[in-house]
């Protein structure tokens, strides 16, 4: 099987590469196994040492990595930067604070001596999206190097010459045979590797249906499986709110990535008296955007991905114009390339796909709301929960809405985004378990208690 790189931006395709057969991928897993006890062995701060040199080698050819992130997904090169740029950044801070987190912590119970202690399962399958293809894969892998584990990568077929990259990266940056390891396989591969008893545990991000067949798959061969399935994120905008800053913030939020993101905002919920200040400047800000190559400086969004999200999007704003929605700008596709315009949708029912569904794409349907108890019913009321943002004057109401969203993550008066520092994850159907911080850390750990008695 060959597995082609295809530039969004004009349909070229960049690369053919032949896709590992089953039996290939299993030596992958294996191999990783293989490498684990030796890994595992190293004292965290020598594990951290390899970190060092990656940040270093990903900042050092960053303009290759962030090039094969543009032509591969479509991406502005100023946001592809931006990702290895995180990327480096995420190692850095593991380097400074993965020991911290895993070091043994001390219980109160009978006997002398209590001790919890985080120790790595073995080889871990890590199954991720296009979306960040780099990103995406170092948030699943740095956590799970640092506590221990080996890494077998299973990326997305969207972005074989990023994975290529990346796994060169780790060759580069001198770690050990075994310890990353690459499958670019077919998906029918992908139950193998799950079954496989090298592989301790699995991670997915991606869409709703992979992950639950994913958990399915684990659950047969009772392994852990840690969820990222996506959200559809509440942008919400209290009257008392800094309206040029949120609608500055919805921008961001709405077209970065050209709204292909998990964390995107994807309802944009404000109080209906400041609907029309709000909706105009929204309006303004997203027709100003200049769409175009994504190699070129000043592009600001470029195609989506492939043909079928950009074809998703469209068919999602279809929907929502037959059931009563206008659009104040886009709403139609651009060619050539992937594109779809930045819109603005007003008249928003819940009984839409765009609203009901989690969108990918540059497309910023509003709702408004009467007060604060029908916003925070209204966020809610959806199956997904992965992030929410809250933009209001008090931080006193900022706080009420984060007790009360039923989301992973809130940010009061900023972007939902992810940082290493801090849990990512979602509840509902968005997933659960976490990447990154201290819980990303521990996830693919035994806590194992020990007691010690007098003889």
């Amino acid at each position: 099987m060959k597995i082609q790189s295809i530039n969004p931006f004009n349909n070229e395709v960049n690369a053919e590469i032949d896709a590992m057969s089953t039996a290939q991928a299993l030596d992958a897993c294996r191999t990783a196994a293989s490498a684990f006890p030796d890994w595992k062995k190293l004292d965290i701060s020598q594990r951290c040492d390899h970190f060092s040199r990656l940040s270093a080698v990903l900042r050092k050819d960053k303009e290759k990595y962030a090039s094969l992130a543009t032509r591969e997904m479509g991406k502005p090169i100023t946001q592809s930067r931006d990702e290895i740029e995180k990327c480096a950044w995420a190692a850095e801070v593991f380097i400074q604070s993965a020991a911290t987190w895993l070091q043994d912590e001390q219980a109160e119970a009978d006997g002398i001596k209590h001790l919890i202690r985080f120790e790595p399962f073995g080889a871990i399958l890590g199954i991720t999206p296009w979306t960040y293809p780099f990103w995406e894969a170092l948030r699943f892998a740095i956590p799970t190097l640092a506590a221990g584990n080996t890494v077998v990568l299973r990326p997305s077929n969207r972005a074989p010459l990023c994975a290529q990259s990346l796994a060169n990266a780790f060759e580069k940056a001198g770690f050990p045979k075994g310890v990353f390891n690459l499958a670019l396989t077919d998906h029918d591969t992908v139950a193998s590797l799950i079954a496989s008893p090298t592989i301790a545990a699995v991670s997915v991000s991606g869409s709703q249906s992979a992950g639950t067949h994913v958990a399915r798959l684990a659950a047969g061969s009772a392994k852990k499986c840690v969820l990222n399935l996506g959200g559809s994120d509440a942008f919400i905008v209290l009257e008392d709110a800094n309206i040029d800053a949120a609608v500055a913030a919805c921008v961001h939020a709405k077209t970065q990535n050209a709204g292909q993101r998990d964390t995107a905002a994807k309802r944009i919920i404000v109080n209906e008296k400041i609907v029309p200040e709000f909706s105009e400047k929204l309006n303004q800000a997203m027709q100003s955007l200049i769409l175009g190559d994504p190699m070129d400086e000043k592009t600001q969004i470029g195609p989506l991905a492939f043909a079928a999200i950009r074809d998703d999007a469209e068919k999602q704003v279809q929907d929502a114009q037959k059931k009563g929605a206008k659009a104040r700008c886009g709403a139609s596709r651009k060619e050539p390339g992937f594109f779809y315009e930045p819109t603005v949708l007003m008249g928003i029912n819940q009984s839409m796909r765009i609203w009901n569904e989690e969108s990918f794409g540059p497309i910023a349907p509003i709702y408004p709301v009467l007060h604060l108890e029908q916003a925070i019913q209204v966020a809610n009321g959806t199956e997904f929960g992965l992030g929410a943002s809250v933009w209001t004057d008090s931080l006193e109401t900022g706080q009420l809405l984060a007790d009360q969203l039923q989301t992973g993550m809130v940010f009061v008066n900023h972007v939902v985004r992810s940082d290493p520092r801090l849990p990512f994850g979602g509840t509902k159907s968005s997933g659960h378990g976490r990447q990154l911080g201290k819980w990303g850390a521990r996830e693919f750990c035994n806590v194992k208690a020990i007691n010690v008695y007098n003889p």
